[in-house]
């Protein structure tokens, strides 16, 4: 072991200690110990893992760093890139080298030990470095020993070094609001400090003249050598004409500066530095210093210019103040739009800045950077001295960008500063994005004169809006509405959980401000999902975020339909991989940059574009003409300028080329805003066509894996009896034990004829089909048409259908099953009469009939009136039976089906559904507004139930008056139904009554 290196004596002290540790046998000379040892020896030497791979090790510390640069935490992530690089810059123990492969290999495995580094709350402990051991023997003693050396006349005077020097500039950080500037300094500490700087030659101090600067900012500093000439002493001039003119004036001690100055204090505070000599900062405003003068100019004139320096200098303080509360830097934060001297009162939260105003920040972030550098280019001039540089042309130079900041300060102040403290994030957010919008739209009307604050605008709305597209993006593609902040206009209802009956109707709100009020309103998606702009009304303007207001109902259903799709584990929806799919925001922006990359086209097809301009201008000008005409408007020229208007619509031939359109001139129909037709070629597209993929996945699910037709078309079976056969057992049982006078409203006997009239011929229902008796008011069953009352189907719709088949909807069903079976069972009492029972009675009869009897009327006559009266009812009951069962519910319902199948989202089939609904509901006269016609109605039901009732009485049980009776009730309920109805008809009130009341009338005639 005389050849072993260090290392690997100690490895191999460190593998005995490891096998002792583990197998607990102490004896090194051990058969199981030195078995132990070789094979851990061999695993050391000739192991088959791979080395560590320093270019996966160095991407994973990147990728950490980004991360938690993502997250906000700036101290973590400049923590551990400096502890890493520390490491990797740091010799090991054994090893003398850095960066080596024993490095990389500590951190890869600290890197897979490591479990969530940004979800670590970090807090870097101080490391006392141990202090290297000073050398106490003095060698230059000693190595000096016996040497004679002049120390001069100062021999205790310490030798000097550059790096104490270095070590005093360090200790004087340099911040981005201090110029550099020490202002109000006394003349006694000038004086003290004149003391203190030693003396230098005379070239020495020419050449400081020259080229440092004087300070200006020094009480009774010195004043700089100008020239004589008049124009360069214009301030004493005037100064000297107003002392010769007044009286009274009295010259003030005035602090002069030359132009140089004034333009490089401006250039620093454009910059957003503080700390000034001309410009102060006092509660958040810029003033001007008064004292403050140059030799060339007058007071007045100086200080108009610098007003408006100071104009623009505060809306830039303004707006970098903003930035720094948001992104963390302020050291005394207050809520945007308070000045520092309410922030001791209201402090800012503690909750960090919503995405939206992170996503705006880093808009105007990236805009003062540019600005910034325009600011270090003018800089550079003037240190060069390459040409002249004065105030006028510096601001001449900068005058676009100070027309855009005071445009962003314009937009700031409206849409951040003016909102007021404790406004929900979600108001805040839609107030800016409508903001941006608004003021796009507006600086786009202008035209061509406001080209460039248009593009800073939109770069500024798209940088702002992106987070809203994220959230959409996520929303209708995962369909997870991930919105911590509350900060989108559709907040979801964690209350109602997905598989919820009332998922589709309660689980979003849609929030909205007024902007005359200014108050918050919930608008609840009802049924539609987007009934937020439909139900604003004109007195009170929503401020809805308007870019999303014409795909907000898409975007609604689109994410409702998704996160529904997302628990049903449907097996059509492929998951899309986040990886390879382009979000909504890159495609609008993929979008945008085609449609002004189309915008310039070579100059070589303009001739053939203008001449196909032409083409679709007289085309489209013909068009418009006609539509003009409608209004009795004929104006060429403005047919012509509408043309123009619409030209660039790719949809305007679609729109107004059709033969029955009509012109929409409300503030949502086409317009000719550049900005507008940009969302609407390149966003618009791509949420509809997510929503049409999402809501047509989800149709496809329901109809296909959870048979959505196959339940509607059980609800018509058995509540609109469609399935004759089936239900005609059911209720004829019940009408069965009526006739003989037996007890049926048992409700073990209704569910054993339910369930064997169905289990026949439809199993799959028995077991989701019950019937209940519901409890009646018995002041309610005076007519035995009555008796039936409380009687209700039941059935059981699983889960999502019953989103569509709501409770509500059944109550309904039930409403016209009722009807339904009290027609039934008029109809099923007269045809289940026969003649034989009237005239087996009449003869038992004829033996023993009274004189008195038969001069009143025969009983042949009786009998036969009785046989008119039957055929009679039998007529009403069968035309009132055949319109409801044919002309109502078959034909209606053909029409549902053929609508169901075209539906394309889910919200469209349960308007449908609710729209079939109440069509039969008010076609069957179950609407509390024609109630009187169902109540004759009934009378004659009710009538039919009683001639049937002393029909299988028999001849003799009742007088001949009753016939009297019935007959006169009959006609009188006839004329009135005829009558009504007719007239109904005549206004349109009923149109869908016109053949009934035609079929009511010429029975009429016919009768008399």
């Amino acid at each position: 072991m005389a050849h072993w290196s260090r290392f690997e004596k100690e490895l191999e002290l460190e593998t005995r200690r490891l096998i002792s540790h583990y197998t607990s046998i102490q004896d090194e000379e051990d058969q199981n110990f030195q078995m132990a040892l070789k094979f851990a020896w061999s695993n050391f030497k000739f192991h088959r893992f791979l080395d560590t791979n320093r270019h996966n090790v160095q991407r994973s510390i990147n990728g950490i760093h980004e991360k938690l640069m993502v997250h906000s935490d700036l101290s973590k992530a400049e923590s551990w890139l400096r502890l890493t690089g520390e490491f990797l810059s740091s010799p090991l123990p054994n090893t003398e080298e850095t960066k080596t492969e024993v490095h990389y290999s500590v951190l890869a495995l600290l890197l897979h030990l490591s479990d969530s580094p940004s979800n670590t709350n970090y807090c870097e402990r101080p490391r006392l470095k141990e202090a290297e051991k000073e050398d106490e023997f003095d060698w230059a003693k000693y190595l000096m020993e016996g040497e004679d050396i002049d120390t001069g006349p100062f021999p205790d005077t310490p030798e000097w070094s550059e790096d104490e020097s270095e070590e005093e500039d360090s200790q004087q950080p340099l911040s981005r609001e201090d110029s550099g500037i020490q202002v109000d300094r006394t003349p006694q500490e000038d004086h003290e400090q004149n003391d203190k700087t030693p003396s230098v030659n005379e070239d020495s101090r020419a050449w400081l003249e020259q080229h440092i600067v004087t300070s200006y900012w020094v009480p009774n500093s010195p004043r700089f050598p100008h020239s004589l000439h008049l124009h360069s002493n214009l301030y004493n001039v005037w100064d000297q004409h107003l002392y010769n003119t007044g009286p009274l004036y009295l010259p003030e001690e005035k602090s002069f500066v030359t132009e140089t100055q004034v333009i490089r204090e401006t250039l620093w505070l454009f910059s957003g530095v503080k700390k000034l000599f001309i410009f102060q900062h006092n509660d958040g405003k810029v003033t001007v210093r008064n004292d403050v003068v140059v030799t060339h100019l007058t007071n007045n004139c100086l200080h108009s210019v610098l007003e408006h320096i100071a104009a623009y200098g505060q809306a830039v303080t303004r707006l970098q103040k903003f930035i720094d509360e948001v992104t963390g830097h302020s050291a005394e934060p207050c809520p945007p739009g308070l000045n520092s001297s309410s922030s001791s009162s209201s402090k800012k939260s503690s909750d960090p800045p919503f995405r939206t105003y992170q996503a705006f920040v880093w808009a105007l972030y990236k805009y003062f950077t540019s600005f910034k550098e325009e600011l270090n280019t003018i800089e550079k001039d003037i240190i060069a001295k390459d040409e002249t540089v004065t105030l006028s042309s510096v601001l001449e130079r900068l005058s676009p960008h100070l027309a855009q900041i005071t445009m962003l300060h314009r937009v700031f102040c409206t849409g951040v500063a003016d909102v007021p403290p404790g406004t929900p994030n979600v108001l805040r957010a839609s107030h800016l994005l409508n903001t941006l919008y608004k003021a796009i739209i507006e600086y786009d009307s202008v035209g061509e004169a406001s080209e460039q604050s248009v593009a800073l605008l939109f770069s500024l709305w798209v940088e702002t809006v992106r987070p809203y597209l994220e959230i959409v993006d996520e929303w209708i593609v995962h369909g997870h509405l991930f919105d911590p902040a509350k900060e989108f206009i559709i907040q979801r209802n964690k209350d109602v959980p997905v598989n919820h009956r009332d998922f589709w109707y309660a689980t979003y709100t849609l929030y909205s401000v007024s902007e005359t009020v200014e108050s918050e309103e919930r608008l609840s998606d009802a049924a539609s999902g987007s009934s937020g702009g439909e139900q604003a009304s004109s007195s009170r303007q929503h401020t809805m975020v308007s870019f999303l207001k014409p795909v907000l109902k898409q975007i609604i259903m689109a994410g409702k339909s998704m996160q529904l799709l997302k628990n049903l584990d449907c097996k059509e929806t492929e998951q899309p991989d986040d990886a390879e799919r382009k979000s909504l925001y890159t495609l609008f922006l993929e979008s945008v940059q085609t449609r002004l990359r189309h915008g310039e086209d070579s100059p070589t097809n303009t001739v053939t574009e203008q001449q196909a301009t032409k083409k679709s201008l007289i085309k489209m000008q013909s068009i418009v003409a006609r539509h003009l005409e409608l209004d009795d408007i004929h104006d060429p020229l403005l047919a012509i300028n509408f043309a123009r208007l619409y030209l660039e619509q790719n949809d305007f031939h679609e729109k107004f080329s059709g033969s029955n359109v009509i012109l929409d001139r409300s503030s949502e129909s086409v317009t000719c805003q550049t900005f507008e037709l940009t969302l609407r070629s390149c966003l618009y597209p791509h949420i509809e066509r997510r929503y049409i993929e999402c809501c047509g996945n989800l149709m496809r699910t329901l109809k296909k894996d959870y048979r959505l037709l196959g339940y509607l078309q059980a609800m018509r079976n058995y509540f609109l009896l469609e399935a004759g056969d089936t239900m005609y057992d059911f209720y004829t049982a019940i009408f069965d034990k009526v006739l003989e006078k037996e007890s049926w409203q048992q409700l073990a006997f209704l569910n054993v004829q339910l369930q064997e009239a169905v289990g026949q011929r439809h199993p799959e229902d028995s077991s989701r089909l019950s019937i209940f008796l519901e409890t009646i008011d018995p002041a309610r069953k005076k007519q035995p048409v009555n008796n039936l009352d409380g009687l209700t189907l039941s059935y059981k719709v699983p889960w999502p259908v019953d989103i569509v088949i709501s409770s509500e909807c059944q109550k309904i069903y039930n409403q016209v099953f009722l009807l339904l079976l009290q027609i039934k069972w008029a109809k099923y009492s007269l045809d289940t009469l026969r003649f034989s029972d009237l005239t087996v009675a009449a003869k038992r009869q004829e033996g023993g009939q009274s004189e008195e009897s038969t001069a009143k009327e025969p009983i042949n006559q009786q009998i036969h009136r009785m046989f008119l009266l039957r055929v009679k009812l039998m007529h009403f009951v069968n035309s009132l039976h055949n319109y409801i069962m044919t002309r109502i519910l078959h034909s209606t319902g053909l029409e549902f089906q053929h609508q169901v199948q075209e539906a394309k989202d889910l919200d469209q089939l349960i308007k449908i559904h609710y729209r079939y609904l109440s069509t039969i509901h008010d076609r069957c006269l179950l609407r509390e507004k024609v109630s009187f016609v169902k109540e004759a109605i009934m009378k004659v039901l009710n009538l039919v139930l009683i001639f049937s009732d002393r029909w299988q009485a028999g001849f003799g049980a009742w007088k001949i008056e009753s016939i009297d009776k019935m007959e006169s009730d009959f006609k009188n309920c006839h004329m009135f139904l005829v009558t009504i109805l007719n007239k109904a008809v005549c206004r349109g009130s009923f149109p869908h009554c016109k053949s009934y009341s035609a079929v009511k009338y010429f029975y009429l005639v016919r009768m008399h």
